[in-house]
Parts: C-alpha cells; structure tokens; sequence
C-alpha cells in the first residue's frame, strides 16, 4: 500500500513538473525567434508572377469607396514612373494621393514563389507577409473576409468567388480551400523547404464593409444574427428616405467597421494598454480562422509559424491573453509579434512592457530601437551623440526580460514608414511631416552618397545588437520612399528597365528626374552583413557590453563563451583610434584583412572585428 501511494506521489510529481515546464516554454519566446533575419513582403507590389489573375474594377469595389472605380480603369505598369498620374484618374475628384488609393499593379503569390531563389541568395530565414486575406483595398486591413487568402492573389478569382460564396461564413466545417489559398499554403511549404519561417498579418479589431458579418448587419439591421459584432450606433429607419444607419469605425473610419469591445474594466485611450475583450461571437471565429491557418487540416507542419497583429493596443489584454492561450494550445512554437507604436505623435512610443510578460506577445515590432539609432546614425536635426544612444538603448532593453529582448523584431522601415534611404536623406523628427503634401520640402528622390554610407553604417549596427533584424523588402533594392503610401512602389527587380521618376513628385513646376532601378552595391551590403549575422552566432545569442561611447565614437562587443565580436563607428568629422584587446589578433568582417590591436577609422566609417585565436 506504502509502495503505490509513493508511485502516486511521485506521479503526481511528474506531471505536475512537465506541466510547470510546459507553461514556462509557452510563457517564453519560441527559440527559434531570435537567430532570424526577417523580411516583410507587400504581396501585391512584391512582383507580377500571374498576368491572368490581375485585380479588376470588381474586384477593388467596395461601398465605403470615396470615389466609384472610373470605366476604364485598368492597372498600372509595373515600370511606371511613380509620380505620373494615369489616363482613368486624371479626371477623377481628388487630390493626387487620394487617386492612388486606387492603383493596382497585380503583384501576387506566383510572384513571390518566382523568386524564393532571390531571397535564399539575399540570406532571408523568415517572412512576415502584410495581409494576404481576400480584400479589396491596397493594404487589406478591410477584409471581405479573413478565412481565405485573397482572390487576386491566386491563379483564379473568378472560381475562388463562387467557392467562397458556397459557404455558410459562420460555420467552419462548410470552410473549402480554394486555389489562392492552396497557392499560399504551397508557398509555405516552398520556403519551409529551404528553412524559412512564415507569420502573416491580420487586424482582429476592424474588418472592412463587405466582410460577411458587417453585410449582414446591413442587409438585416436588428434581425441580424451577427449583430453583436459591431458597435452599432444607429439602424436604418425604413420609414423614412435616409439612411441612418451609423456604427463605430476604426479612428472614425467608414471603411473600417470595428469589432465590438467589451468588458472593458479600466480607461481605453489608444496608444494605451487596456483590460478588456471583444464579443464571444467574432472572438470564435476568429480562433477558428487563426486554427486554419496554423494547422491546416489539422497538420501544424503545413501551417504557417505565427501572426502579426495590427494595432494591438486597441484590443484588450484579456482577449490578447486569452488569444496566446489558443495560439499556443495550437502550435506552442508559434511566434506573436503584436504592433504597439505611438502613445503620442510624434514624441512618445509605446510602452511594450505590458505586453511583454510572457502573456501575451512574443515581440513587438520595435520601432523603438529604430528611433535613437537614426538620431546617431543618421545627419538629421535632432542629433544623439554615442552616449545618448547607448542609454536610449539600455533603457529600453532593461524594461525586457532577457529572452525577450532577443526575440525582438528590430524594425527601421516598413508599410507605415518612409523607406530607411528617405528617412536618413531628410533631417526631420522620425516619421513627422514624411511626405511631399504634408512638407514640399521633404526629399521624395534619389538619396546623396552620404546618406548611403550613413544607412551602411546602421545596418551594421541593426545586425550586431540582440533581437532579430528585419528588411521592409525593396529596401535592399536600394529603394527610397516617403511615408505611406510612397514607401510602397513596386519593387525595383533588376531584370526590368524602369521610367525615370520626378524628382519634385507631383507637384507643379518644371520636372526634374531621377534614374531609377536596382542598387547592387547596396544589395551585395546587405548580403554580406547578413551572412556575417549568419555565421556568427553570437551575434543573436551573445551579451553586449558597451566598451566606448565618447562623443561620435561608439564601441561594443557581442561575446559568449566561445567567441567576440568588436562593433566600431567613428561617426567624429576627423580620423579616431580604437584599441582592442591587446596579445590578440582580429579579422575584420567586412574586408576580411586582420588587424592587431591598435585600429584607425576614418570619418564616418564603422568596422566588425572578431577575435581569433
């Protein structure tokens, strides 16, 4: 009797400690996280694979439009001249970014699958893709639904629509796969195959107006069985010849119905952790399509490796916790990276703390490390000298745990964001006043020589600190942008001859030019400091200490056990020395030559040095 209940005891035990690992390892960062060098692709202006599935005017149809799609609207050459308006918009109302809310170049999933051999050549180990679910906007925040991947982004629109319209919405066993969403999950498995992850970007908080839950609210009004949704404020009134029908948009938006909060038990103000939920009903069904994703047909080895979520500080930790709890019952290696951004524009970002305690994301896109390093590196108005940026930093880091510092996405340029040339180019606040209509002088054309070597010297630092680097795609290209949508040209692939581009944009005046096309000094950069972050392992492991930090002169190491890599920049007008460790010897990563322990940089210049035995 003593002998079973001691088995029992230390049954209990057992299970008890594999229980406690097991919430411990879903409490962390997935391992895999913080040795990845990310790139983010816009689908629809990554490259043109299908000619013949093409966006149509049906297509990019949707009752909040501003302005009805012209007759003969067609899409736009990839190779066009950026800033030169079409024949379909010149008579349209508007201004010329609201015009260009409409263009389509018909990038999609063959696109990408063309050239997975151009991103295993560049080093890429993950992707994070911007919305791929079926949409009819540019950016697809506004989804018509979330369930399956976008028409046009597959080998048959037409066919995948009467699929889709095949379904009941609200019931997931009645959920087929149609031939876009067949094409994604084989681009998954493309670059599964050659040892690339694969999150994707969804906004749970808003759908846009044809999305099935808000069309029937609006067929049905009060009958609708998706009425708890929305945050409806005001239903039609059949009595009488307007339309009164009002409900809560994202920041006001018409086009972007929000789902419904609720439980809301402290203040909700964006930019700003709150506790609260969204409604039982839209919460399932989005657990449901998260799920179909994630293990496709109940096969997680098919699925995709996490999500991007859009605006996270305007959801509720409660649903976020709840929702990292389903993740993980899921898939526990998925990785969540959440979008917390601004608490006030344009002086303040997001606290990531709250959302950093092993609860509810893996990582945020952190803009935050982005912001000092580009007052240091970059020649811009507000100036941060080495040991302002090293306490920037430092600060920031202290606020993580370790693991998740590491497991951080190290944003600079993205969909949201001028592109990482433009936002060196202009000597502004990062991300204030970044596009032509909101500052004529805002230089939208080809970069200087500077700032060139200026953005080389940040990728050296982007590489060589904890987290993992990210590459808004083009930006290899060496592609330059303002602010959205500017930032989202077509890439520049080196296979095409492109229009010259005006370099005073769209406004009026004599035009001046630019030559556009691809950069290959800078694409063979990048390719060597992400094989340097390839082959060095401690860089995404290792410590970092901060060994110099004198006015423009920034030294620091990236150690273990095992190995040393020394990281300088001397960012001074003249010549400085920097002294290593003495009785040792050191390769320089860049140029492959060794160095002894005394080294000279010249002015605006950086090097990587590792120790060898």
């Amino acid at each position: 009797m003593i002998k079973i209940k001691l088995s029992i005891i230390i049954l209990v035990l057992l299970v008890s400690c594999v229980k406690t690992q097991k919430e411990s390892l879903i409490n962390q960062p997935p391992t895999w996280a913080k040795s990845q060098i990310w790139y983010q692709i816009f689908v629809e202006r990554f490259n043109n694979g299908d000619a013949t599935n093409d966006p149509t005017s049906k297509n990019i149809y949707a009752a909040s439009n501003f302005r009805p799609v012209p007759d003969d609207w067609t899409i736009t050459p990839w190779t066009n001249n950026w800033y030169q308006t079409e024949d379909w918009a010149e008579n349209m109302d508007g201004d010329f970014y609201g015009k260009l809310q409409y263009r389509r170049y018909g990038g999609d999933l063959q696109g990408v699958i063309d050239k997975l051999d151009y991103l295993e050549d560049l080093g890429i180990t993950a992707i994070y893709f911007n919305p791929v679910n079926d949409a009819p906007s540019l950016h697809k925040f506004d989804a018509r639904n979330w369930r399956h991947i976008d028409v046009n982004f597959g080998p048959n629109p037409e066919g995948d629509n009467l699929i889709i319209a095949s379904e009941d919405p609200g019931d997931p066993t009645t959920w087929k796969w149609t031939s876009a969403d067949k094409l994604f999950l084989k681009l998954v498995d493309e670059l599964h195959k050659r040892g690339v992850k694969v999150i994707v970007d969804y906004s749970w908080n808003h759908t846009g107006v044809e999305f099935f839950a808000f069309k029937d609210i609006v067929k049905n009004q009060q009958k609708s069985s998706y009425l708890d949704w929305y945050d409806i404020k005001e239903f039609d009134n059949p009595a009488t010849d307007d339309n009164e029908f009002k409900y809560h948009g994202w920041f006001n938006l018409h086009s972007l119905p929000e789902i419904k909060k609720v439980n809301i038990t402290t203040e909700r103000n964006p930019g700003h952790p709150y506790e609260g939920d969204i409604n039982e009903s839209a919460k399932n069904h989005i657990f449901e399509v998260s799920r179909r994703w994630l293990a496709p047909d109940g096969d997680t080895n098919k699925g995709i490796d996490g999500y991007r979520l859009d605006v996270a500080d305007h959801i509720g930790l409660g649903f976020w916790r709840d929702y990292r709890t389903f993740i993980k019952s899921v898939n526990p290696d998925a990785y969540l990276i959440g979008e917390i951004w601004w608490e006030s524009w344009p002086d303040r970002l997001m606290d990531p703390t709250p959302y950093m305690q092993g609860d509810i994301f893996d990582a945020v896109m952190y803009y935050h490390i982005y912001k000092p390093a580009r007052y240091f590196f970059a020649n811009t108005d507000l100036k941060l000298d080495a040991a302002q940026l090293v306490d920037s930093l430092q600060f920031l880091w202290r606020k993580l745990d370790k693991p998740m510092q590491y497991s951080m996405m190290n944003t600079a340029a993205t969909h949201d964001s001028p592109r990482l040339l433009s936002s060196f180019e202009n000597k502004g606040l990062y991300k204030v006043w970044a596009k032509p209509n909101d500052d004529s002088t805002y230089i939208t054309g080809k970069p200087s020589e500077e700032t060139y070597n200026r953005v080389k010297l940040y990728l050296m630092h982007q590489f060589t600190i904890p987290g993992s680097p990210q590459i808004w795609n083009g930006d290899e290209m060496g592609m330059w942008g303002a602010d959205d949508p500017d930032c989202r040209k077509p890439l520049w692939w080196p296979e095409y001859e492109f229009d010259d581009e005006y370099r005073n944009n769209f406004q009026s005046g004599e035009k001046t030019y630019d030559e556009v096309g691809f950069n290959t000094n800078l694409f063979d950069f990048y390719k060597k400091i992400i094989s340097i972050r390839k082959e060095n392992p401690v860089l995404a492991t290792g410590d970092i200490e901060f060994l110099v930090a004198e006015g423009n002169k920034l030294m620091y190491r990236r150690y273990d056990d095992k190995d040393e890599i020394l990281v300088l920049f001397n960012l001074e007008e003249k010549t400085e020395s920097f002294e290593l460790r003495a009785g040792f010897n050191y390769i320089d990563l860049i140029n492959n030559t060794t160095s002894n322990y005394s080294i000279t940089l010249e002015p605006t210049t950086g090097a990587i040095f590792k120790l060898v035995e």
